[in-house]
């Protein structure tokens, strides 16, 4: 089981030439929406590729958040844990495409209303779990309880410490992995309560180059296959839930990691943050070059 403990939003997206100047209207080409929030989407990107997961967290009681209850149902995911709340809208993100890039603004709404308490009632829920997932979208004193009752039950837990906030000391010796990308991993490591010996905890994602990790004193760079991007949104959050399923699978951290390249390459072939989340049988075929 792979408990996802994070943010659920709805993106709106807005695809433009360029990005606009402060005070700047623009025409857009195209606008859409989309589920989003980077916990559902590493819910998403796991159960694509087979694994049982469970989604912890809120939205709102209105209708984007009964409509992405209903979605996730259809995804496969287990959503009994994800709590509608009344007083607050549900999260929403602002995208911006152009050029190949993104611009984003995310809105937290009803992802701020999970709060240690919940996750206190949820511990069973925890406890079935194989590996625990979080993002940074959520309230950190509620990151802060699921590491807490991970330790106690001795449970592997993944952070993906995005959007980007320093670790609050303590947190290091209680979290497995974390996985930034090369600019949160420099911000991490120059950070007061980095320490040498928690550099085995990074698995530090590097865009079109792939991702690194040390292991036993060792640098490991595995590299990311050549592919023509359509839209980088989500490319982290497919890397992060792969890792995730491929290591509550039993794969060694190098495979898991290869695995999540792969996975996170062919994602951005296709639109949305969720669009080319790819299946188990696309990301074999993807990797067997068929």
């Amino acid at each position: 089981m792979i408990t996802v403990v994070g943010s659920l939003n709805i993106d709106l997206i807005s695809t433009v030439d360029r990005f606009p100047k402060p005070g700047e209207t623009l025409i857009g080409s195209e606008f859409r929406t989309s589920f989003g929030g980077k916990g559902a989407n590493q819910a998403v990107a796991a159960a694509r590729l087979g694994g049982t997961v469970q989604m912890i967290g809120c939205v709102g009681d209105d209708p984007f958040g009964h409509e992405y209850l209903t979605y996730l149902k259809k995804e496969g995911i287990l959503v009994d844990r994800v709590k509608p709340v009344t007083h607050v809208s549900t999260g929403t993100a602002l995208i911006v495409l152009a050029q190949g890039e993104n611009s984003i603004i995310v809105v937290p709404g009803a992802n701020f209303q999970l709060a240690p308490e919940d996750i206190d009632r949820m511990k069973d829920a925890l406890e079935k779990s194989d590996i625990i997932l979080m993002q940074l979208e959520t309230r950190l004193d509620t990151v802060e309880r699921v590491l807490y009752w991970a330790e106690r039950f001795g449970i592997r837990t993944i952070l993906n410490p995005a959007p980007f906030q320093p670790i609050p000391d303590g947190w290091w010796e209680m979290i497995t992995y974390l996985t930034p990308n090369e600019h949160e991993a420099e911000a991490l490591m120059k950070s007061a309560t980095f320490k040498e010996e928690f550099l085995e905890k990074l698995i530090i994602t590097l865009g079109k180059k792939g991702a690194v990790y040390h292991e036993k004193g060792r640098k490991v760079e595995i590299p990311a296959p050549q592919v023509d991007a359509a839209d980088t949104t989500g490319a982290g959050d497919t890397f992060n839930g792969a890792l995730a399923h491929f290591l509550s699978e039993g794969l060694s951290l190098g495979e898991a990691c290869r695995y999540a390249v792969h996975a996170a390459s062919l994602s951005v072939t296709k639109p949305g943050a969720q669009g080319g989340m790819p299946t188990r049988a696309q990301l074999e075929s993807f990797m067997n070059g068929r």
